[in-house]
């Protein structure tokens, strides 16, 4: 896993695009393009990595930053993961989350958040297997104030 850069925004896009057909959506290129471009200029926003498999890059995760008023401090989210299928199931991801997750304890983030489909038991496996779990009196409600950079 490394560090992603500005130049690494067009392979970036490209994995999103192989992320999102895996849902039936369409990506809208340039909204993508500009949102790494945010994100890989500012890291109060977040931060973003490559994944690598021995020399290739097979997938990427994108942690987002906020601060909350429960954990007193920064929380994380887990925006997107994403590994190329030829390369699933070999601990990647697992490996991944287990890197990120104790990047976000030096810098003292106090919780980590992932929004999953209820339909992907194998991404919820992956993200438990961190320790991740269903909040047990919350759910979560969005209203969307922009358009996604998802397209149906």
């Amino acid at each position: 896993m490394r560090r992603a850069f500005p130049g690494d925004i067009a392979t970036l896009v490209a994995l999103m695009a192989q992320f999102y057909a895996e849902s039936d959506y369409g990506l809208d290129r340039d909204l993508a393009e500009k949102a790494f471009a945010v994100i890989l200029s500012d890291e109060h926003l977040g931060y973003v990595w490559l994944i690598d498999e021995e020399t290739k890059v097979v997938g990427y995760i994108v942690l987002t930053l906020r601060f909350g008023m429960e954990y007193g401090g920064l929380m994380a989210c887990v925006d997107d993961l994403f590994v190329v299928p030829h390369s699933r199931n070999k601990g990647l991801a697992t490996a991944t989350l287990a890197l990120v997750r104790d990047f976000c304890k030096s810098i003292d983030v106090r919780a980590i958040t992932v929004e999953v489909s209820h339909s992907n038991g194998s991404a919820q496996t992956v993200y438990r297997r961190l320790g991740l779990a269903e909040a047990r009196d919350r759910q979560l409600l969005a209203l969307a104030l922009a358009s996604p950079a998802h397209v149906f």
